[in-house]
């Protein structure tokens, strides 16, 4: 293993080397990051799987870095041209792209005009004029040059001239330099095209706008792109050019009068106007579209990681309820461990308008079930099934609550073959309600079942690369499913899919032991399933619990490789049972069995408590039993939601409207904050605070904070702006140091909250 690589790492997470170098082993083994950060916390020293993934990628990321600059320097030194001036430039390149521009002057190009020019014999004279001769005459030296490839001196001129441009802008310096420049003092623009289609005035914010390239946001950055791409706008960059070319053209005539000033001011003007510039700030906007697009991997991440870890209800029958008007409603009772009871269909909405026979059939199901907790669909007739069952739960006093469901990805796990196999007699709507209902009994293990990309928690998702948001996306689910774990006799093949160690292949064959077999009755009959071998049971056993088995330990988190040292350590220090709360553990005993604090904890924690569910430290679904209307709403007035998603500028909630309320991102905390995630998660269950009502468009404007609060915030901020514009030296600020003209954009018909709202309902749910 490369120890500079391994230093450096250790530097960036701000751990030990060892910890670093344990956890390389480990993943070198064969070990999966679950499993190192679950069961080997004494050699990683309880690094989390966020860190181990951190050391993985990045070590794998350095060591390409370091053969990429072996291999460049090898390319340079054989060429003949490696000096100890571009070993050290090659060397202290931390970033891949770094390396291809040191090594961009050596490339061997072809075609470009540079190239036709060297092949035609013209260096020599790209050296003369750069070597700023004082006199002589610059026509007569490019006599010398003329050939049947280079028929007159302007020719000849002309050649050296691209030589010297395509010099110019190869220089690596120079583009880093120029890079940060623009980053730090440029402009993007952004202006409608002509022809532009945008009927619904979706971008409008950006039909002609200006903003600092340092300070973009990263949803702005999406929006943008995706405005470029469906032809509606271009975009393009403002800076002090002249003032980088007079720049560049000081360097290299090092105040001479050279006779060649001429031609090497154009050659620069040249070099930087169509090679250099273009290239650089075609770098510029795929930085910024790399970092938007990582960012909205993250959020996607993060929020679909909150939102499988969203507690489930337990040991209730629920009722799954799927809206619709024309069709029907269609209904699935399905009992504690969700599985279906009893499927059904009712017409409450137009155009049958049948409220009673509904009603009727809604309380048959409740009473014959004992259904406790109904399970509504956002989606299409939502609100008026809540207001059919909220009235029902009133007028007849029921103990029974409701919830409001996300619906996203419904449909598509309806129509699935996941669907279809689990349920081949029903109808695709029928399943719908199925999945409606289990999502409040187990979010994780019903939301599995779905693409990601179909849940409804995303921001640009379809903008972004499939390749990173599917490795992202597999490892939030990785980390949901094995810091949950599964029951090995009721998990679906799809949840055993991403235990730790096992596969689809192996998963399958979990599933196919226990139809022929009956349940499994302990940890040890895994090692009877075909195609899982000793190193797959030893990732997997510890995550698959067995509840009433033939042994106590196989219902906890506890792993079998630890079953011997707990059973010594309970009977040493007289714990008699699972479950018991007053443990006091024998130092002598702990002692003498050589146990590490980090086993130690794991092994109390899973006797204190040996069937918790991680999940249960999460809000579960809000359980309701009357219905909201807007028109009752009123600026001030305080509610609870559930927030169900969050985004680079805020977070939606769902109140119980049909649309969702935005708290804007400036609404969230008194305080600043780098993103609205830092304060709320997807599956929050908040408090808010109602800051505008847009009854027209049925649509809220949230707070986080109290509008007092609120109001001393902004009260804060003004004050604050206040003070800084009257500062000594303020009034005739040039904030722009180069000359670059600054235009003020446009005032914006529409609100940035309403402009983003509208890229979001587009795009981003």
């Amino acid at each position: 293993m490369n120890n500079e690589i391994i230093q450096a790492i250790a530097r960036k997470l701000k751990i030990t080397v060892d910890q670093v170098n344990n956890t390389l082993s480990l993943l070198e083994e064969g070990n999966t990051v679950p499993f190192i950060a679950r069961y080997r916390k004494e050699a990683t020293h309880n690094l989390d799987e966020e860190q181990i993934l951190y050391i993985e990628k990045q070590y794998t990321y350095e060591v390409k870095l370091a053969e990429r600059k072996e291999a460049v320097l090898k390319s340079i030194e054989q060429q003949g041209k490696l000096t100890d001036e571009i070993r050290a430039s090659v060397m202290e390149c931390t970033k891949l792209s770094q390396v291809e521009d040191v090594y961009r002057p050596y490339v061997q190009k072809k075609k470009t005009r540079a190239a036709v020019a060297i092949k035609n014999g013209l260096q020599p004279l790209a050296d003369w004029m750069l070597s700023l001769p004082e006199s002589g005459d610059v026509e007569k030296e490019a006599e010398k040059y003329l050939s049947e490839e280079v028929k007159s001196t302007a020719d000849a001129i002309q050649g050296a001239k691209d030589i010297i441009a395509e010099f110019v802008s190869d220089n690596a310096q120079l583009r880093w330099e120029y890079k940060e420049y623009i980053e730090t003092t440029g402009m993007l623009v952004t202006k409608l095209k002509k022809d532009a289609v945008d009927e619904k005035h979706v971008y409008e914010m950006y039909y002609d706008r200006k903003e600092k390239v340092s300070s973009i946001a990263d949803h702005r950055v999406m929006a943008i792109d995706r405005a470029e791409k469906e032809k509606v706008i271009n975009a393009t960059f403002e800076y002090d050019v002249d003032y980088l070319v007079d720049k560049e053209v000081k360097r290299l005539l090092k105040g001479t009068q050279t006779i060649c000033a001429s031609q090497i001011t154009e050659a620069v003007d040249d070099g930087l106007k169509r090679l250099l510039f273009p290239s650089v700030e075609r770098e510029i906007r795929s930085d910024l579209s790399e970092r938007a697009q990582n960012k909205s991997i993250e959020i996607f991440s993060l929020n679909l990681e909150k939102l499988l870890l969203q507690a489930p209800l337990k040991g209730r029958v629920v009722l799954g309820f799927d809206p619709a008007f024309r069709t029907g409603c269609k209904l699935a009772v399905l009992d504690e461990t969700g599985k279906m009871l009893k499927i059904d269909k009712i017409y409450p909405h137009e155009p049958q308008n049948d409220v009673a026979g509904s009603r009727k059939k809604l309380l048959d199901l409740i009473s014959t079930y004992n259904v406790k907790i109904i399970a509504i669909g956002n989606g299409t007739a939502s609100r008026e099934s809540e207001k059919l069952v909220a009235d029902l739960i009133r007028d007849y006093k029921l103990d029974v609550s409701y919830a409001i469901v996300s619906e996203a990805g419904a449909s598509v796990y309806s129509a699935s073959d996941i669907a279809r196999a689990e349920f081949p007699d029903l109808h695709v709507e029928e399943r719908s309600a199925v999945s409606i209902g289990r999502r409040l009994l187990d979010p994780l293990a019903e939301l599995i079942k779905i693409d990601p990309k179909s849940i409804g928690v995303g921001q640009y998702q379809h903008d972004l690369p499939e390749k990173a948001l599917n490795e992202r996306l597999d490892e939030a689910i990785m980390k949901a499913v094995n810091r949950t774990g599964a029951d090995l006799n009721t998990a679906s093949p799809e949840l055993l899919t991403h235990i730790s160690g096992l596969n689809s292949a192996t998963a399958k064959e979990i599933v196919n032991y226990r139809n022929e077999n009956g349940r499994f009755t302990n940890r040890e009959q895994l090692k009877k399933v075909k195609k899982l071998g000793e190193k797959t049971f030893q990732q997997c056993a510890g995550f698959l619990r067995i509840v009433d088995g033939d042994e106590p330990l196989d219902q906890t988190s506890i792993h079998p490789e630890s079953y011997e040292l707990t059973r010594k350590l309970m009977k040493l220090s007289h714990v008699e049972k699972l479950g018991q709360e007053n443990i006091e553990f024998d130092e002598k005993a702990i002692s003498e069995l050589g146990i590490d604090a980090y086993t130690l904890k794991d092994i109390e924690d899973a006797i204190r408590q040996p069937l918790r569910d991680y999940r249960d430290q999460f809000d579960g679904a809000l359980l309701k039993s009357d219905v909201l209307d807007i028109s009752n709403l009123h600026k001030g007035d305080s509610l609870s939601g559930t927030v169900r998603n969050v985004v680079d500028f805020g977070a939606f909630v769902d109140i119980g409207l049909h649309d969702d309320g935005l708290i804007h991102v400036t609404r969230l905390s008194m305080n600043p904050i780098s993103h609205p995630s830092d304060v709320v998660s997807v599956g929050d269950i908040v408090t808010v605070y109602v800051y505008e009502v847009d009854e027209a468009r049925g649509r809220v404007q949230l707070s986080l904070l109290p509008l007092e609060q609120l109001a001393q915030k902004e009260a804060r901020q003004k004050e604050q702006r206040n003070r800084s514009f009257k500062k000594p030296g303020n009034k005739n600020k040039n904030n722009n140091k180069n000359n670059v003209k600054s235009e003020k954009p446009k005032k914006e018909s529409v609100s940035m909250e309403e402009a983003t709202r509208r890229l979001m309902e587009r795009f981003g749910k």
